[in-house]
């Protein structure tokens, strides 16, 4: 059934709209101990789209071996290339990566990177500064061919092995993948301890028209997502990357809790009169479903206040 849906009592804000690139397909279901059905991920990622979200990063070419959800990565994306309206990209995590995203037809990947070695070590078993040299060789490999990449920089914030981390090795790697070719760079807060005030110190150092270019990726272990969206849009930030029901994590870092819900991102939104093109009651539905499936409550406020 479907619920009822109350006003949000928008209000007139100076910005017309933003962009969201809805990550759950991907970042949400890799951390999950149970493996969700392919064509169940086919599913969601239709749902997804069909609500109205135009950037849907489907799954990740990585080797199966340290990320078995997304072992179908290849099927998966094959069964989602019909849905020619909505951007679906793909992270790949090197060049083997590339090769198999290539092979699978995709027009768009994102390449990953750490703000700190400690991370790098543990996530992607090499020096920072080796990860962002092959993140450099894949996004070289990937314009020639044609595809648009996006770039992340994870532990932009804080680490939980090295704490508060220098904004000069943030601004030092976002800016070597704008150079490399990354047409947009992530800024995340891989373990959500961001608060409003560091987001606008960090947002504040890059230049005007990098920002145009950045988005934010916020975790919600503290509480603080919606308030760093906030800092994010006062700041001059447009795109903002957010899971459906709040899935995700990230499997390299224990202290890290979901995403932010992109359910509680577009009720923030829309109630300030900013448009997002979702239309929150299909995609409650779809988390609702997921959740399901997962066989647990979302962690959404918005799902949990609109399904009760």
């Amino acid at each position: 059934m479907t619920p009822a849906f109350p006003d949000p009592h928008p209000t007139t804000s100076t910005i017309a709209e933003v962009a969201i690139c809805e990550v759950g397909p991907r970042d949400g279901l890799q951390v999950e101990d149970q493996i969700i059905a392919t064509e169940d991920k086919i599913t969601f990622i239709e749902r997804l789209a069909n609500a109205g979200l135009d950037t849907v990063e489907a799954t990740s070419f990585v080797s199966p071996k340290w990320v078995p959800q997304l072992a179908d990565s290849a099927e998966v994306f094959a069964g989602v290339r019909h849905l020619k309206r909505v951007h679906l990209p793909v992270l790949v995590p090197n060049e083997r990566g590339l090769d198999r995203a290539l092979a699978a037809g995709v027009e768009s990947i994102a390449v990953f990177v750490s703000a700190t070695e400690s991370f790098a070590r543990n996530n992607l078993n090499t020096g920072w500064q080796e990860a962002l040299a092959a993140a450099e060789r894949v996004t070289s490999v990937a314009q020639t061919s044609g595809l648009h990449v996006r770039g992340y920089v994870s532990m932009c914030f804080g680490d939980p092995w090295e704490g508060r981390v220098p904004i000069d090795d943030v601004l030092s790697v976002a800016r070597r993948l704008f150079a490399a070719g990354c047409s947009e760079v992530s800024l995340g807060d891989t373990i959500g301890v961001a608060s409003a005030g560091h987001v606008r110190e960090l947002l504040g150092r890059f230049t005007a028209e990098e920002r145009t270019r950045l988005a934010l990726h916020a975790h919600d272990t503290y509480g603080q997502a919606l308030a760093n969206v906030l800092a994010g849009l006062d700041s001059g930030i447009r795109i903002f990357d957010s899971a459906a029901g709040g899935l995700g994590g990230c499997p390299f870092a224990g202290s890290a809790t979901g995403n932010l819900a992109t359910e509680d991102l577009v009720w923030m939104l829309e109630g300030m009169g900013i448009r997002t093109g979702v239309e929150l009651p299909s995609l409650v539905e779809a988390s609702s479903w997921m959740a399901d499936l997962l066989g647990r409550a979302s962690p959404s406020s918005v799902v949990r206040a609109l399904s009760a």
